[in-house]
């Protein structure tokens, strides 16, 4: 197969990491005799210390011309250090996903058994978990009109049937394909726009008949994403509070250097890991690179490779096994491995299998 992959590498440890992906996908590409090109692009702080602009017109044509963007993280410490900059880092990924149509985040969440004693859960609760989180991703309060002076600040919570209506039919679908139990999470005691999502999910409901759904509040599902999690299968939100679920659940797999996620939608496909830039470990060498490869995984299964996905995240369950892990996720009186130790250990094994 041949893919044209745009890579976004971005800020902090994002080159780091995302080396790491992409030598993984050579790795991969040599294994099974694909053709993979890569087009590099800048983004976020990098973008606008460059060119004054978090996603340029210039990335955005590379985006649109690959067939899957790879991603890494945006986010420099001077600007989360000046709330008045009127221009963010953060705003490039923002209008990546607008422009892109980016509308269904999805993000797995799942155990290792080697890791389980990472997390602060009782193990109890933790064993077996293994549900999925969609997250509505271009609307909502994040796009919404904003108005700030000294005095008032607002940001509008909209959202319209159509863009309700499509988020949903991934989670049904989704549901479908898995162990059919959808939990549709809101805030419909309080907020209109939280009762318009419900309307609509019930509405949609019986042509899914096949499906079990279940409405929950988001500080219920706080909870029991948390205290429960081996009761969900997929969920389904809008946009910002499935920003806070998902990085909720890292406590689950014990380190957010785990979690993949995909972004899907109108135009190019974008993979990414759920954690941010971490600017103060730049360089350092000791970023977790396991959530860029298993994006990368993400990636590969998204256009069929499944066999090619299996074998990266076989690569990557050996790893840990193995104990080559970063010091976040290390047992204790382990060795100590970087970056890029982790990354070459894991290109090791998919050559040698």
């Amino acid at each position: 197969m041949k893919l044209k992959i745009a890579v976004l590498s971005g800020d902090g440890i994002g080159p780091e990491v995302m080396e790491q992906g992409i030598n993984v996908l050579k790795a991969i590409a040599k294994k099974f005799d694909h053709q993979f090109d890569y087009e590099e692009a800048i983004v976020g702080a990098h973008a606008i210390d460059e060119v004054g602009d978090p996603y340029p017109e210039a990335t955005h044509e590379v985006c649109m011309r690959a067939d899957a963007v790879l991603f890494a993280a945006v986010g420099d410490l001077k600007y989360d250090n000046d709330p008045t900059s009127p221009v963010r880092p953060e705003q490039g990924l923002l209008a990546m996903r607008k422009k892109l149509g980016l509308f269904a985040n999805v993000r797995p969440v799942a155990t290792f058994d080697c890791l389980i004693h990472k997390s602060p859960l009782k193990d109890e609760l933790l064993r077996g978990a293994d549900f999925v989180v969609i997250r509505e991703l271009t609307g909502g309060m994040y796009f919404g009109e904003k108005y700030q002076d000294n005095d008032k600040a607002y940001d509008t919570d909209i959202y319209t049937r159509p863009e309700i209506e499509r988020i949903l039919k991934v989670a049904f679908e989704m549901a479908r394909n898995r162990r059919k139990h959808l939990t549709v999470v809101d805030k419909a005691n309080v907020l209109a726009s939280s009762r318009l999502w419900r309307q609509i999910a019930k509405e949609m409901e019986p042509a899914y008949p096949d499906v079990t759904t279940d409405y929950m509040f988001i500080d219920n599902a706080s909870m029991r994403v948390l205290t429960e999690p081996r009761f969900f299968d997929v969920i389904v939100t809008e946009n910002t509070f499935g920003d806070i679920l998902t990085d909720e659940t890292s406590c689950i797999t014990g380190s957010m250097g785990l979690q993949p996620s995909s972004s899907l939608g109108l135009h190019t496909p974008l993979f990414e890991p759920v954690h941010g830039s971490w600017p103060q470990a730049a360089g350092q060498n000791r970023a977790n690179p396991l959530a860029q490869i298993l994006s990368a995984a993400m990636l590969l299964e998204h256009f069929g490779l499944s066999a090619e996905g299996t074998l990266v995240r076989e690569a990557v369950d050996a790893s840990l096994e193995a104990l080559v892990r970063t010091p976040e996720i290390q047992a204790e009186g382990g060795a100590t491995y970087g970056t890029r130790e982790v990354g070459q250990w894991i290109v090791d094994y998919i050559n040698n299998k």
